[in-house]
This record gives structure tokens, C-alpha cells and sequence, in this order.
């Protein structure tokens, strides 16, 4: 019997994290199932223009007013501390190896399967990690569906962007029920994304 406890890393940049990343989580929490689910925050996709993004910390600091009432998630700052861009198949080498008593599951978009095959040593990452994928709107249907270690999961099909976020913010409207109470708290009072 594996006594491993099996985390879900859910990767992104949170700028800021909102509700449709908690609903995703939980739902992968409850359906996938894991025991936790560590949201690990990028200081860059290298797929991704980084401009509009804000600092890293600010980001982490988000992310743990968002997560501070459920013990099954977890910020991690793990690519803060490893060579930038951020590449996925670097940082899973580097919690397996740091982390010999969990198994790691990667938590993605139906919408990042599509695109799998840009990742960095995506082969690898198919061989050695199982993927746990959510719905998302609108996308191309792909291939590795039907591969071994890639497992649908359940969720709500959810279209909230951070960008519209954002916009709400330099627009001068309310995000409220977009992001937790706690989070909308931080981004008014540090005068985020104005």
C-alpha cells in the first residue's frame, strides 16, 4: 500500500488569483482525489509575456489571503529559488527530489493539454507524472486525452480571467465575488493594478 500522500500542483501566475482557481482546486481535491493541493506560483511562464505582471511576492501574498481558510491548500514559492524562465519539468525534478514521501500529480487546463507538446520536456513529464485535467471553454480537442497518466477530472467549466480582473481594477469597477474578500482587501490596499 502506497502510504505516499499525493499533492496536486496547480501552477500558475495568479495575477491575482480568483475564484475560478479555488473552485478548480477544491473540485480536484474532491474528485481527483488528492490530499492537498499546492498552488505554486510562477515568476514567469516562458510562454507567457510578462509585462502587466505583477511582483512574485505580491502574487504569493495573494495566494495566501485566498487559501488561509482550508488546510488542504498550500502557496509555494519553489520557483522564486530556481533559475528563471520557470520550466514545469525542471521544478516537478526538483520537489520529487526534495519531497521523496509525495507523490506529485500537475494540475492543468484542458486548454494547457492542447498545447503539451511546447512544453519543456513534455515526454518526460507524460512518462513520469500523472495529469489531472480540468475543462475549459472553447478548445481543440487533443490526443494525449486518451493517454495513460493524463485523467479528466470533473470541475465546473469556468471562464473568469485574471485579465478581466485586471480591467475591472484600472477601470475603476468591482471585482467583488471575482476574487475572495481577502484578496480584494490586499489589491485596494496596496494599489494593485492601477
Amino acid at each position: 500500500m502506497d502510504s505516499k500522500k499525493t499533492i496536486g500542483l496547480f501552477f500558475g501566475s495568479f495575477n491575482p488569483i480568483h475564484v475560478g482557481h479555488l473552485i478548480i482546486a477544491n473540485s480536484m481535491l474532491e474528485n481527483g482525489p488528492l490530499d492537498k493541493v499546492w498552488f505554486v506560483v510562477t515568476p514567469q511562464n516562458p510562454l507567457k509575456p510578462s509585462r502587466g505582471l505583477l511582483h512574485e511576492f505580491d502574487r504569493f501574498d495573494m495566494v495566501k489571503a485566498a487559501i488561509t481558510d482550508n488546510y488542504k491548500f498550500e502557496v509555494s514559492d519553489v520557483e522564486f529559488h530556481l533559475p528563471k524562465p520557470s520550466y514545469t519539468a525542471y521544478t516537478l525534478a526538483h520537489l520529487s527530489e526534495k519531497n521523496p514521501d509525495k507523490n506529485f500529480v500537475l494540475i492543468i487546463g484542458e486548454d494547457n493539454l492542447a498545447n503539451f507538446g511546447r512544453w519543456k520536456n513534455h515526454e518526460h513529464i507524460l512518462e513520469s507524472y500523472q495529469l489531472f485535467v480540468y475543462p475549459r471553454p472553447r478548445v481543440t480537442n487533443s490526443d494525449l486525452k486518451r493517454h495513460a497518466n493524463v485523467k479528466m477530472v470533473d470541475a465546473p467549466v469556468l471562464d473568469i480571467s485574471a485579465t478581466f480582473i485586471r480591467n475591472q481594477i484600472k477601470g475603476n469597477k468591482s471585482i467583488k465575488y471575482l476574487v475572495p474578500e481577502s484578496v480584494e482587501h490586499l489589491i485596494e490596499s496596496r494599489g494593485f493594478y492601477l
